[in-house]
């Protein structure tokens, strides 16, 4: 079986202006996926970018960037759909290469601990399913609607977060890992579809980098642990 993972990597963030090639805890953001997808069973690991830097650095890391993006899937509103089907058309057209299935990192989700790319693949295969999203338990109450406030518990009874019931738990979709078959991604032209399972991670594996605080904490928590981000 044939496992690709891709990691999209733009040149022009916004929120944080060449994130993908800062220094965080001594490396470039993207090496941190990067060196997880290759501590994997997967066969390749491929950064799909429209950049030059972002290209140099992901070769020295060990990653293939076999081209570049074209510019009409790489502005602001391009999808990260958009860089895998252009990405596995590309393979298949010039190396005849055709995965099993196809797994998404997102260079913004530097901390996963050893061997979760691997279980995430595993889990999806054994429970039967098509597509696999990592996620995050959430265990604090919540609460809808500002004029018409409805809540997710029972607040006459509110009960306490070490009594709730896994069937309770609500999951944050937190962006570190996704896994498709081909020819459901090619199909929905979605990383999700048909039997969708989800894969927990452990909870300091939640952060994804978006703004300059998710950087420090990011940043805090991998210059504590260390050991490439695999907690």
């Amino acid at each position: 079986m044939k496992n690709l993972v891709i990691i999209p990597a733009r040149g022009g963030s916004k929120g944080i202006p060449r994130k993908n090639v800062r220094i965080i805890a001594g490396k470039p953001l993207i090496k941190w996926s990067i060196e997880h997808a290759l501590d994997s069973g997967a066969d390749r690991v491929l950064v799909s970018t429209d950049d030059d830097e972002i290209a140099e650095v992901a070769l020295k890391s060990g990653a293939e960037v076999p081209f570049l993006r074209p510019s009409n899937i790489s502005g602001d509103l391009a999808t990260t759909e958009s860089a895998l089907i252009h990405a596995l058309e590309w393979l298949e057209e010039n190396e005849n290469y055709v995965p099993d299935n196809v797994i998404l990192l997102q260079a913004t989700s530097p901390i996963r601990k050893k061997g979760a790319i691997d279980e995430a693949v595993s889990q999806m295969l054994e429970e039967g399913g098509d597509s696999l999203l990592s996620v995050s338990s959430f265990e604090h109450f919540l609460w809808r609607d500002k004029k018409l406030p409805i809540a997710s518990y029972d607040f006459k009874s509110r009960p306490r977060r070490q009594d709730l019931d896994p069937d309770q738990l609500s999951f944050v979709e937190n962006g570190s890992i996704y896994v498709t078959k081909l020819n459901v991604l090619m199909a929905n032209k979605n990383r999700l579809g048909g039997k969708i399972c989800l894969y927990v991670m452990d909870d300091v594996s939640k952060y994804e980098i978006d703004t300059q605080l998710d950087w420090v904490i990011c940043e805090s928590i991998l210059t504590a642990v260390g050991s490439g981000g695999l907690v």
